[in-house]
């Protein structure tokens, strides 16, 4: 048995990180309608989650774990059918497509209304806790309303998987497919956990279920990073000497910035150097003179996270230079501008370069 406490603390950590994911995504939203959707269900989830955490005692001491609970199959057509409109960010058809979605929902709508019904009107569920006692009732109208959700279940749940599918002639990040799948492979864990139902269990599905939901805000938030605004190379006509750095030493800001300049002018007045693909961060610190610590503390001081990146907007601007001037036109030849790696060439461009390598090079091509 899980403890009562367990439970709610679940629940309560749980709905506060959807609160959060909705939070974030309705802000996001504002700016890209694609956003909206995922606010909305994420906020359904977040309201659900704490309205059943309010069940925390009766979830642990209530009767004996027994198989297709029809509380959890009516949650599991519920949270289906959710998911499955919205994996690709794709516009709340509550406000663009009503008619679709109803018409969608419908299935589950009927079901839930016929079941609740029932009960109303005095029908008891029947307790299925083996295999031979779903034989024997398997006729039962109520069994019959509970095998249909399951069926139901599998078809919201099918369109998960197929909505990756279904839209790839649609821009959209190669971590949503992933996403889609392992959401997809949740659910259907958490539909077996149902038939045969198990708290612990479904506790377990609650948390992957929040960590799904968390990496994507993650990853949205990642992929906003990208519109932000990048630090700006500026040419140094002067390099600072030494007698100038020790003169600065005392205003921590001012020394950092003339250690930077250092770096910036031997960056640019070396161009056939650190175009090597071997070229790293040990060998700047040798050619400027200046040792790891304060080479990593001068480039943040000026919003670079490493010297990796420092590295990487220098070579992507000298590509994108010798694509402009007709010098590279090839993948292969993107390399010349000191990536070790083609794959390095496209993560960098997409990250410094505001665009992709391959459109890049497709629109030179043209203009040329």
């Amino acid at each position: 048995m899980i403890s009562p406490l367990t439970i709610l603390i679940v629940f309560l950590c749980c709905s506060v990180a959807h609160f959060v994911i909705t939070a974030v995504m309705a802000l996001f939203a504002r700016h890209q309608v694609k956003y909206l959707a995922i606010a909305w269900i994420m906020g359904i989830f977040a309201t659900a989650l704490l309205l059943q955490s309010s069940f925390y005692e009766v979830v642990a001491t209530g009767e004996e774990p027994r198989m297709l609970h029809p509380y959890a199959l009516m949650a599991v057509m519920v949270i289906s059918y959710l998911q499955s409109i919205y994996p690709l960010s794709i516009p709340m058809p509550g406000f663009l497509q009503w008619g679709r979605m109803w018409k969608y929902a419908m299935p589950a709508i009927l079901l839930i209304l016929v079941y609740m019904g029932a009960m109303l009107l005095g029908s008891r569920p029947v307790i299925i806790h083996s295999l031979g006692d779903l034989r024997q009732h398997l006729l039962s109208g109520d069994l019959v309303a509970r095998l249909a959700m399951v069926l139901v279940s599998f078809w919201y749940i099918f369109n998960i998987f197929r909505l990756p599918h279904r839209l790839a002639h649609v821009e959209f990040p190669r971590y949503l497919v992933g996403y889609s799948m392992m959401l997809g492979l949740s659910v259907i864990f958490y539909l077996v956990v149902a038939i045969n139902y198990d708290g612990r269990l479904i506790m377990l599905y609650v948390i992957i279920f929040t960590m799904l939901n968390l990496y994507l805000c993650f990853r949205t938030l990642e992929t906003m990073a990208l519109e932000l605004p990048k630090p700006v190379i500026e040419e140094v006509k002067d390099e600072p000497t030494d007698d100038e750095l020790r003169k600065a030493e005392e205003d921590f800001n001012e020394v950092n910035l003339q250690r930077f300049q250092r770096v910036q002018y031997w960056m640019q007045h070396n161009v056939e150097v650190w175009t090597d693909s071997t070229f790293n961060r040990d060998n700047l610190c040798r050619e400027t003179g200046i040792n790891r610590h304060l080479l990593l503390q001068c480039l943040r001081s000026q919003g670079y996270n490493n010297v990796h990146d420092y590295l990487s907007t220098y070579r992507v601007e000298e590509l994108k230079r010798r694509i402009d001037r007709g010098q590279t036109s090839t993948l292969t030849e993107c390399l010349d501008a000191g990536f070790g790696a083609i794959k390095t060439a496209r993560v960098c461009f997409e990250k410094w370069g505001g665009t992709t390598l391959d459109k890049y090079l497709k629109i030179h091509a043209k203009r040329i």
